[in-house]
């Protein structure tokens, strides 16, 4: 709404990434002028998501939950995500978040089972997204 008030606080959105995931995102400093990011990608099949250990330089928090409304309690998937510089490997097979602090090391992400669509939604505490650094061994 060009000539509203209050236009500039409503940011419609579409997919703009359609494969392998289709994802939605809303980068705080583009969209809002804020330090906020959140992406939206719907899983649908066993992948890894991210193969390398890696870190940023703003908090971060991924949220996994079931893309059916009517089973939120569930996740149809077993999802492995590495924590820390051993990567200690974490399973999740329930609705979770995990925070991931500056600079911690993560990853990799991998999405070993998936029986039914689910979401990932990804928030960063940075006005985009970005890897300060990848970890490869």
């Amino acid at each position: 709404m060009e000539n509203s008030k209050y236009g500039q606080h409503v940011v419609r959105q579409q997919i703009e990434k359609h494969e392998p995931w289709p994802t939605m995102e809303w980068t705080g400093g583009k969209d809002f002028n804020t330090e906020v990011t959140f992406m939206i990608t719907r899983i649908k099949e066993p992948c890894t998501m991210e193969e390398f250990p890696h870190t940023h330089d703003f908090d971060m928090y991924l949220y996994f939950f079931s893309y059916d409304p009517d089973d939120m309690d569930s996740l149809p998937a077993e999802i492995e995500i590495g924590l820390g510089p051993e990567r200690e490997m974490h399973t999740i097979t329930s609705p979770t978040g995990v925070y991931i602090p500056k600079g911690m090391i993560h990853c990799p992400l991998n999405f070993k089972r998936v029986d039914k669509p689910i979401l990932l939604l990804h928030t960063s505490i940075a006005s985009g997204y970005e890897k300060a650094s990848i970890i490869k061994d």
